[in-house]
């Protein structure tokens, strides 16, 4: 299952296919956005294009969704590895740099070693519900229906 290296961040994030790249990012509490994007952003309708990252190195090709046309029509004059992050979905590990319009010192060295590392293993599985189950009635004890529980009056008394 996928993980998403975050090399700004420098942290590795495990989450299941299919997960929003920008919903996986905020519930991280990982910094998505500048600060243009900190105060005033679509809320991931894809029309701010404030959450774009630059997908650095796929792990292998399709980590992400194809691009939407609301991508096509946003980035036209981006990077070709850049996304929206509210419009990608996750599909397989990758490496992601978030705000790369932002300097990052020695951004060759940097991207270079997060290349080079494998990325781990994510989850095998989807996450159980914690939710009790609930206890089916006796078969051989009759249950009361709700008029012969009002029938019989107040538990106690």
């Amino acid at each position: 299952m996928p993980v998403i290296r975050f090399v700004r961040e420098g942290r590795d994030v495990e989450c299941y296919p299919g997960e929003n790249l920008r919903e996986v990012a905020l519930r991280e509490g990982l910094e998505l956005y500048g600060l243009k994007g900190q105060l005033g952003n679509c809320g991931g309708c894809g029309q701010c294009i404030t959450c774009f990252v630059d997908v650095v190195a796929e792990a292998s090709p399709g980590a992400l969704s194809p691009r939407t046309p609301v991508e096509e029509r946003k980035l036209r004059r981006r990077p070709e590895g850049w996304r929206l992050a509210c419009q990608a979905l996750v599909q397989g590990s990758l490496v992601v740099l978030t705000r790369p319009q932002a300097g990052l010192s020695d951004r060759e060295a940097v991207l270079a070693a997060a290349r080079e590392q494998p990325l781990p293993a994510g989850p095998t599985a989807w996450p159980v519900s914690a939710e009790p189950a609930m206890a089916e009635p006796e078969a051989d004890q009759p249950t009361a229906t709700a008029d012969e529980a009002a029938a019989e009056g107040p538990v106690g008394g």
